[in-house]
């Protein structure tokens, strides 16, 4: 299959990249050129691993720029910086999340990486407007707007993408002239369909619409969508264009940002993950079945809240969890419901800082990555080897 000019269905193979090291632990890391100056934006920020243990992620410079970096499995680094990104770019962008304005400057933003090596994500240019963009395993860059999307100067809105599958196949959100949320998705011969889950809220507020968050090798696609009643609800997409909504059981209707169900991550059996908020805003993990089964869990310590990240092909998910002294922590739920918590080397622990460890990503040999933030406040990335 072809994409472009570019093959995705070849494999790739680089120096070091066919095998993740086989010791097991946690290895700490910072981009080369991240300045890590204090501050929850600043920093290494890893958010994706691919089964040959082949890290994406992003870093800020000492500009405050965001770019994007590959970390092979040998520990080697490449930057990546889209064609196109500005180099004095505005205030704002739409977070990690795609929804939340937060005060930096972008470059370009890492998000996902294929068994293959390619990785999608997005940049923003020297007028201040997102596009998305392609990076083959061999480094060519394809940009991506999916149209419709505004291209308004100083908007920061435009093409967002989220999750890219084996095939090439790539999913996100985009946001229209009218500044509404819509999901999308491109095939590898550069087809977009665009699509919004039934019943979802048609207004112009961050936050609002359809936001896919994750898409399996099959064409499924998971994420999240507000509701006429402003309940935050989620769904899954099938191939054919199917849609099943849905409430994990405990989700508080309540109509407000950071409550209801927000799906993160399906896997290629089906299975989905991710959380949801009580009635008093505690959030839980959750894990729905191909089946249309919930199981819904805390991890061991929690108190204030479960977030799952990821889930693998084996259904072993991974996220974060807050503490009774607000400390942040990782874990490794196996699918047989048993759970591993861990702290990454550095982390800090200190009651009632809020800081701690965040995993983002695990693959199909359970190796996991995101970040952790240190006494100072600094952020760094680390990878844990089961």
């Amino acid at each position: 299959m072809r994409f472009g000019t570019l093959n995705f269905l070849t494999p790739v193979i680089l120096a070091g990249v066919l095998s993740i090291p086989a010791r097991s632990g946690i290895i700490t890391f910072d981009a080369p050129g991240a300045i890590p100056v204090g501050g929850s934006i600043d920093g290494t920020f890893p958010s994706s691993i691919n089964s040959g243990g082949t890290i994406t992620g992003i870093y800020v410079d000492a500009n405050t720029l965001y770019h994007g970096f590959l970390r092979g499995p040998g520990g080697e680094f490449t930057t990546l910086d889209a064609p196109g990104t500005g180099t004095s770019i505005g205030t704002r962008f739409r977070a990690f999340s795609a929804l939340a304005p937060a005060s930096v400057n972008i470059k370009t933003r890492s998000i996902s990486i294929n068994d293959r090596g390619a990785v999608a994500g997005n940049y923003i240019d020297s007028r201040n407007v997102s596009h998305g963009f392609l990076r083959s395993p061999e480094g060519a860059f394809i940009t991506l707007d999916v149209p419709g999307a505004s291209s308004v100067s100083g908007s920061f809105d435009g093409t967002f993408p989220s999750s890219i599958n084996n095939s090439g196949t790539i999913t996100g959100n985009f946001i229209d002239s009218k500044d509404r949320n819509h999901g999308f998705l491109r095939s590898p011969k550069g087809e977009f369909v665009v699509f919004d889950a039934p019943g979802a809220k048609s207004v112009a507020a961050a936050g609002y619409g359809t936001v896919p968050e994750s898409i399996n090798d099959a064409g499924t696609v998971t994420g999240h969508y507000i509701d006429v009643h402003d309940v935050t609800r989620g769904f899954v997409r099938s191939p054919s264009g199917g849609f099943t909504t849905f409430d994990a059981p405990g989700a508080s209707p309540t109509a407000a940002f950071g409550f209801g169900t927000v799906p993160e991550s399906i896997n290629d059996a089906g299975a989905v993950t991710g959380h949801y908020a009580d009635a008093n805003g505690t959030k839980h993990g959750f894990l729905l079945s191909p089946d249309g089964k919930f199981t819904t869990f805390d991890a061991p310590g929690a108190l204030s809240g479960s977030l799952p990240k990821s889930i693998n092909v084996g259904g072993a998910i991974t996220g974060h969890y807050v503490d009774a002294q607000n400390v942040h922590h990782g874990f490794v739920r196996r699918p047989d419901g048993s759970f591993t918590t861990f702290d990454a080397t550095g982390a800090a622990t200190g009651a009632g800082s809020g800081f701690g460890t965040f995993p983002d990503s695990i693959n199909d040999a359970g190796a996991v990555t995101g970040h952790y933030i240190d006494a100072q406040g600094l952020n760094h990335g680390f990878l844990r080897i089961p």
